[in-house]
């Protein structure tokens, strides 16, 4: 295929043996675990966790990215979606809560394919980045029941210094509106989340600012009851990690945006205590469940 997917618009030659354009991933699937993930939001884990399944490559390749072992494409198997079909199953006879589809958006073809339709029992989510095109998003209408898209960016400095895509809100906020018109207001049964909108923000260290923004948005854009909003304060720095990015978010800076968030009268949501900023919540990909 000739590869419009994405807000990058690369428009480059992707086969099911040639990888190109901005993601560097071929058009089949490429995957570097399925489990189930305990660390999800408590709507989506439940009592098992959530049944993730990891793909490479990424559309953002954000340069703190937790997971740049996939992000960047290094690790990964190719999945067809006769394969991915039975992980989705083997995912739900485990106990998962939900099917999360982590990083998903650069194989959408194919996962549509392997989802059909199906009544999978448990919500599908829609685990992304936030830097979506409508026009794909469109095309997961009636499959998908939660998208949880992160909200990175309200200034264009910092999305363009970290992730190359200044134009990141512009696209991000639009993608947001459409995912909530395809979900309406977030439904949750026993505590867990059937369907909706749960909008992710990572608070960043040193960019307070453009977590307020995002805040504002959120908080101007949407009602009480329509939408989820998870505060992340995970962060954690990366080899390399250079000026900023080269210490965790304080004490001070989290407080200081939960505080904002609960002024701006955001109460459907989650905050995190500091104690997840570990490198141990992240996965080891190592292609098991694949």
């Amino acid at each position: 295929m000739i590869c419009h997917l994405c807000p990058r618009d690369c428009g480059a030659e992707r086969t099911e043996t040639r990888a190109g354009g901005f993601c560097g991933q071929p058009a089949i699937p490429v995957a570097a675990k399925a489990m189930l993930h305990r660390w999800e939001e408590p709507c989506l884990a439940g009592e098992h966790g959530a049944g993730c399944v990891f793909f490479s490559g990424c559309n953002l390749r954000c340069c703190f990215c937790q997971n740049g072992d996939i992000s960047q494409g290094t690790v990964g198997k190719p999945v067809p979606a006769e394969r991915l079909r039975e992980i989705f199953r083997e995912l739900i006879a485990q106990g998962a809560a939900c099917l999360d589809l982590v990083t998903p958006t650069h194989f959408t073809p194919v996962i549509l394919e392997a989802l059909g339709d199906a009544d999978w029992g448990v919500p599908v989510v829609w685990n992304c980045g936030g830097y979506e095109k409508v026009e794909t998003l469109r095309t997961l209408e009636g499959k998908v029941q939660v998208y949880l898209p992160d909200l990175k960016y309200a200034v264009p400095e910092p999305a363009k210094r970290y992730s190359a895509a200044e134009d990141y809100f512009d696209r991000a906020s639009r993608a947001i509106l459409e995912m909530f018109r395809q979900t309406g207001p977030y439904r949750m049964e026993n505590g867990l989340l059937k369907r909706g909108v749960l909008i992710r923000h990572l608070l960043l260290p040193g960019e307070l600012e453009n977590t307020r923004r995002v805040i504002d948005w959120v908080a101007k854009t949407f009602r009480s009851g329509d939408v989820l909003f998870s505060l992340m304060s995970q962060y954690t720095p990366q080899r390399g990690a250079e000026g900023k990015l080269a210490r965790r978010v304080t004490g001070a800076e989290y407080r200081a945006a939960v505080q904002y968030m609960e002024n701006c009268g955001i109460t459907d949501g989650f905050t995190q205590e500091r104690t997840s900023a570990r490198e141990e919540y992240t996965p080891v990909f190592d292609l098991s469940g694949i």
